[in-house]
């Protein structure tokens, strides 16, 4: 599978069958999101693994049900103190997360980015024993598909700004 298939094909995926993900490719994925580019190459991501606490962290969003259906979950985390730039850090867990997200996909893996659960931040931290220097940027759902949505995009003339300057 070449990048570009990877990129138009990829869909958030909410429901999973039962097939466990090996620690083989969740080290695969996570590799993948360790060559995301970072300022100073600074890498200010930190993952927890989260298989056994699901219910638990399914109680703090209102899309519990996908963390139930999903077979692992990865809570993404901004290291305060590997953070040199807040807005570049940021930017760099998104290329990170969507490393992840392509690898997943082209190994037949579905991944579901959650955002909501950042309303929580707090009581994610405590749930998952993690220090408060750490700041949880999104929560990712994985295991085998057992659904196959679609998707469509604004048209290119819509996303592009046209500045009578350029």
């Amino acid at each position: 599978m070449d990048v570009k298939d990877a990129i138009l094909n990829r869909r958030s995926i909410r429901k999973y069958t039962d097939e466990l993900v090996n620690d083989e490719k969740l080290m695969e994925i996570l590799e993948a999101a360790r060559w995301a580019p970072s300022g100073l190459n600074n890498q200010p991501w930190r993952f927890v693994i989260v298989r056994e606490r699901k219910e638990e962290l399914a109680s703090l969003t209102k899309y519990s049900h996908v963390i139930k259906e999903a077979n692992l979950c990865i809570a993404v985390f901004l290291d305060h103190a590997s953070s040199y730039d807040r807005t570049k850090d940021i930017l760099a867990i998104g290329a990170a997360i969507q490393n992840m997200l392509l690898y997943a996909y082209s190994i037949g893996i579905g991944t579901c980015w959650l955002g909501e659960i950042l309303n929580r931040k707090e009581e994610v931290n405590a749930l998952l024993e993690v220090q408060q220097e750490m700041e949880l940027m999104a929560v990712i759902t994985l295991g085998y598909p057992n659904e196959k949505p679609t998707s469509s995009r604004k048209e290119i003339d819509e996303l592009v700004i046209v500045s009578n300057k350029t």
